[in-house]
């Protein structure tokens, strides 16, 4: 071998020929024809070091070709599984929200886990980053969350609720006595002809219903003049005698049939065609238009009580509110208006209602004006504005927190089952406080609370990390976490509970009267819902039968002067008022 050019070539081809034999055919002696010999050595290594060179720019050029179609190949394989990841990503978001509404429509309304395993969660655990089970506690080989009382029962929020309590009980109804009596022929003894003796009685009881009646009151007030005046041009002095103040001033209706009204449809939630019907069987028609323009006047009536209950309510330490839709009659479909509810603390025990036209901000921040003290909402980012300008104080409520736990448990249900079992606990461990004086009260939740809330946000950060960003969970646990500081006010403040559920249950009577009445049919109608509402939902906060209460009202209200209007609030008229026997 001889290094020619930089390459290892055989011997034979430096000496111009590919089998030449130095043994059997030694090179010549002559200088020339050494010389010879050489330069056609050399060329035929130029020749062959060319065709080596074509060879290998053939080959790089064929690799450097394969290597765009893969890489073209590649380019389209990774478009098809980008698409195929936002296909998966939109089947777990329908399958989530398959799962979402099938339980809102078919489902209990609670939010409860439901502690199932199906398909639909089975295809939603696929899409998990990391299929790393998490780590199992002590005594649960199966692997298994341990379930506990506080992650599989409703948990019972920090206020007190008011259970479902009779207006009247059996005890407290009128009673009409009958007395049944032998004839006189059975009360002598077949055998010896002597009377019976009277040994006791034997009662038992029945309960009958009166139906309602419509009455209609004739006032007949009598006039008087005087003729002997009359005939010698003086006048005739005539007097009119007085008849009681009317509630709808030359109206038809009277206080007990305006409270009627006001507590079908704002307490029993019925519409007023129904109400037309009912009154219509009781033999007085009257159509839904009139009795849309008494609900009117009956608003514009208590509108001053109403407005002083919102003064109370503004100078309430908290306040908790959430809204709702409440459709309003338009030319081509209805629009989407909003009832807002504010509930005072228990210093100020009014609930109160607003009626906007929209859901923006305007609404809130302008019925809260004056406010500065402690608003509990849920997430609804309309309320940052309102915070800041009226330098409110804003605590967020666990109860949304939880909820977007069970909403997503299907996708992962060890994660959900455990951040519920947390929560859970931290509701359980709040619960021992609830009759404690604000300040032990916080003192309490600093020792006890706080434990477990900063127990739960470590598990956030550990839980993120084995969930894709898109991942359902992954949106439940940024609710809580871009809601931290709202969330632990509560350990700031132990006058904060943990949660806006008063506020969300009193929505509840919004939402039926939307179901049964579907709309109101301007803005006008809307405030008047609000007014009348915020009555009749203060009296069932204070056990109030709001038909006795509106009665005496639209008897008394027009006389009563406004230094005087505070005796008539609800909780002021109940402690004075003693039901009939």
């Amino acid at each position: 071998m001889q290094q020619v050019d930089g390459r290892r070539v055989p011997l034979s081809i430096t000496m111009g020929h590919p089998s030449h034999d130095l043994k059997s055919d030694p090179p010549p002696d002559d200088p020339a024809q050494l010389k010879q010999l050489l330069l056609e050595a050399q060329r035929t290594i130029a020749q062959l070091a060319a065709k080596v060179g074509t060879d290998t720019s053939d080959t790089q050029a064929i690799i450097d070709e394969q290597r765009a179609a893969l890489a073209v190949k590649q380019a389209i394989i990774d478009e098809k599984q980008a698409t195929i990841d936002e296909a998966h990503g939109l089947i777990e978001k329908l399958a989530l929200e398959l799962v979402k509404f099938r339980k809102w429509y078919y489902g209990r309304k609670a939010d409860r886990l439901t502690g199932e395993d199906d398909d639909v969660s089975e295809l939603l655990r696929k899409f998990t980053k990391r299929h790393e089970e998490l780590p199992v506690e002590e005594g649960e080989p199966d692997g298994k969350a341990p379930e506990t009382a506080a992650a599989s029962r409703r948990v019972r929020t920090a206020h007190k609720k008011g259970g479902r309590r009779d207006i009247a009980s059996m005890d407290e109804l009128p009673k009409v006595r009958y007395e049944h009596d032998l004839p006189e022929s059975e009360k002598v003894c077949p055998c010896c002809n002597k009377p019976k003796d009277r040994i006791g009685d034997v009662s038992t009881w029945q309960i009958e219903l009166i139906p309602a009646t419509l009455t209609r009151i004739e006032h007949v007030q009598r006039k008087y003049a005087c003729n002997a005046c009359e005939a010698k041009g003086l006048g005739p002095g005539i007097a009119l005698a007085p008849k009681p103040r009317q509630p709808i001033e030359k109206g038809m209706p009277g206080p007990s049939m305006l409270a009627f009204l006001a507590t079908s449809k704002y307490s029993d939630y019925l519409p007023l065609y129904r109400l037309e019907d009912i009154l219509g069987r009781a033999g007085f028609e009257i159509d839904r238009g009139t009795q849309s323009r008494w609900c009117r006047d009956m608003a514009e009536m208590v509108k001053p009580l109403y407005n002083l209950m919102v003064q109370r309510v503004l100078s309430s330490h908290l306040i908790c509110t959430d809204d709702t839709i409440m459709p309003m009659q338009a030319k081509d479909k209805t629009h989407k208006a909003r009832m807002w509810c504010y509930v005072g603390d228990a210093a100020n025990p009014y609930n109160l209602f607003d009626f906007t036209l929209s859901r923006g901000r305007d609404g809130p921040m302008k019925f809260l004006v004056g406010f500065n003290q402690v608003l509990l909402a849920d997430g609804y980012g309309g309320y940052d504005g309102v915070v800041v300008d009226n330098q409110i104080q804003r605590a967020g409520c666990w109860a949304h927190a939880r909820r977007k736990f069970t909403d997503a448990e299907r996708s992962n249900p060890r994660i959900a089952a455990a951040a519920v079992e947390i929560i859970g606990r931290l509701y359980e461990t709040d619960e021992h406080a609830a009759a404690m004086t604000v300040p032990d009260r916080l003192a309490y939740r600093q020792l006890k609370c706080k434990p477990i809330v900063e127990e739960l946000k470590v598990a956030f950060t550990q839980w993120k990390s084995t969930l894709l960003p898109q991942h359902p969970l992954t949106a439940a646990i940024n609710y809580s976490e871009n809601q931290w500081k709202e969330l632990t006010a509560f350990l700031e403040d132990g006058a904060i509970p943990l949660d806006n559920n008063v506020s969300e249950r009193e929505m509840k009577r919004i939402v039926l009267n939307r179901k049964n009445s579907l709309f109101v049919g301007n803005e006008r109608g809307g405030q008047t819902a609000a007014i009348l509402a915020s009555i009749t939902s203060t009296c069932k906060r204070h056990e109030i039968d709001p038909q006795r209460y509106l009665t005496q009202l639209f008897v008394h209200l027009h006389d009563t002067p406004m230094s005087r209007l505070s005796s008539w609030l609800p909780d002021e008229w109940k402690k004075r008022d003693t039901p009939p026997p």
